[in-house]
């Protein structure tokens, strides 16, 4: 793999404090510059930034994945399966209600991978998933 540029994603919260919460607590996102209308978090490498914005809030809708009602829009983490398991079991120990639960999907394919989705505080969905073979992450 080659070494990627840090990726930058906006997004809006209903409040900056549930933000907080969940994506410095909760996710373990160490939090960057801030105002009274935003916050920027360290998302693993890339700079995703809470912004105070109820109003632009909308449903996410699903579409069929491997027959998984997956939530779109959506984004993430493409993590190790360690960091994964990790991740899923903290959650679960948190209590997270999930969208679509931790699972493996399309089981024996070139593409398949551990995937689990769950809303922010706000309703903002998110997939974190892993592949046993990273290498294989846009294999066709």
């Amino acid at each position: 793999m080659h070494d990627l540029p840090p990726f930058h994603l906006a997004f809006p919260v209903a409040s900056l404090a549930e933000a907080r919460a969940f994506y410095g607590d909760l996710l373990g996102c160490p939090e960057g510059r801030s105002s009274d209308a935003w916050v920027d978090f360290d998302f693993h490498g890339h700079q995703i930034v809470a912004h105070l914005a109820p109003e632009e809030r909308h449903a996410a809708a699903p579409h069929d994945v491997d027959g998984d009602d997956v939530p779109v829009p959506h984004f993430g983490l493409v993590l190790s399966m360690g960091e994964w398991q990790k991740l899923a079991d903290r959650l679960r120990a948190a209590g997270t209600r999930f969208v679509i639960e931790p699972h493996v999907r399309f089981k024996g394919q070139t593409g398949e991978q551990a995937t689990m989705f769950l809303l922010d505080p706000s309703g903002n969905a998110l997939e974190f998933k892993a592949f046993a073979d990273r290498s294989k992450l846009f294999a066709k």
